[in-house]
């Protein structure tokens, strides 16, 4: 009788411990929890302003147009135990997500970060663009092939470094900002003008190379979405009459653009666009003027709320996130689809109105 009580105490012990041990077993998951606000009209620790602007006068408001940031924890070289999951699966700020979302395989934790430096980069550009566009500031957008997609239609036709001159014959357009926001210019229009096609239809580009105009014709593919495309990364040059430097230190990805270009539109414009309102916002931004969806808006939707926005814009593509949010019903969160949408809006707010699109 001893030894079999002796044995069933070993047993649930073994168990206890296994089960002790479990809970510390590093996992492949991430937690995401509110990080930090950034006021793109604010200024930086040395008193600098976030937005440097050189080449035009540069104005000061009251309020705040702040971008929100995601904090992640975890990673291949940093895995987090299961007891950490949990706790942070059951609090109402924080999310577990499969680490893949962020960590592709067979990409270092080093190649994610300079990825989304590369993003950053790009999307500060792009909002420059789109600001001067929303103000009819010219600029000019030189389209330029980065690379050719292995295995797609342009590969061997179209080579790095060629510049896209003409698409069927029709001069691609580089001038933009003085016909307004809505004007495709760059390599929008190239892209704009390949996927209007069916797929399966040819399209005849004029390339600038080496000094020389080469024709080509590139037979189209079906691309994910459906729309017809040749397989080319095209990249814009751009020569901005101001110069826009932009500090935000180690903060990588792309979604805050639509912030950055409200931010410089305040910047270069002598009345404040937001009335003194404290806004937050998230959202990728074209050069078209376009806001992209992005991921993390519970998470960042805390981060607005805890740090004093009234405001929330959010792309209308990521509306499906807002209620999971626990920031939710504490902020007025208004549905933007371009950067025209997100002026109008706050011209709605600072006038005193109500009447905003939000997210059903």
């Amino acid at each position: 009788m001893v030894r079999r009580v002796m044995t069933l105490v070993a047993a649930l012990v073994l168990l206890a411990g296994l089960g002790y041990g479990s809970l510390l077993l590093p996992m492949p998951y991430l937690v995401a929890a509110p990080g930090v606000t950034l006021d793109t009209i604010g200024e930086q620790e040395d008193g600098q302003p976030i937005i440097g602007i050189e080449g035009a006068e540069g104005y000061e408001h009251e309020g705040s147009l702040s971008m929100v940031t995601v904090q992640y924890a975890g990673g291949p070289q940093h895995r987090l135990n299961l007891f950490t999951l949990v706790t942070a699966w059951i609090s109402p700020s924080q999310a577990v997500l499969p680490e893949e979302l962020l960590f592709p395989a067979g990409r270092s934790q080093q190649e994610v970060s300079e990825r989304q430096t590369v993003q950053m980069n790009d999307s500060q550009t792009k909002a420059t663009a789109a600001a001067l566009n929303q103000l009819d500031i010219d600029y000019e957008a030189v389209p330029r092939v980065a690379e050719a997609v292995e295995g797609m239609p342009a590969e061997g036709i179209v080579e790095p470094d060629d510049v896209i001159v003409a698409v069927d014959g029709d001069p691609v357009p580089t001038s933009a900002g003085g016909e307004g926001p809505e004007e495709l210019v760059g390599s929008a229009y190239v892209v704009d003008r390949v996927s209007a096609r069916d797929a399966g239809e040819p399209v005849a580009l004029t390339l600038e190379r080496d000094g020389e105009e080469v024709e080509v014709e590139v037979e189209t593919v079906s691309n994910d979405d459906g729309s017809a495309a040749v397989g080319v990364l095209i990249t814009d040059d751009m020569d901005f009459p101001v110069e826009i430097d932009i500090t935000v230190g180690e903060i990588g990805g792309p979604s805050a653009g639509m912030m950055f270009a409200l931010g410089i539109i305040d910047r270069l414009s002598e009345e404040g666009i937001t009335g003194g309102a404290s806004v937050a916002g998230s959202g990728t931004i074209s050069t078209d003027g376009r806001v992209g969806g992005i991921s993390g808006v519970p998470q960042k939707m805390v981060s607005a709320e805890r740090d004093g926005a009234e405001y929330f814009l959010v792309a209308a593509d990521s509306c499906s996130q807002v209620a999971q949010s626990a920031a939710y019903g504490e902020l007025d969160v208004v549905r933007v689809e371009t950067l025209t949408d997100a002026v109008d809006a706050l011209e709605t707010i600072r006038e005193g109105g109500d009447d905003l699109p939000r997210c059903e």
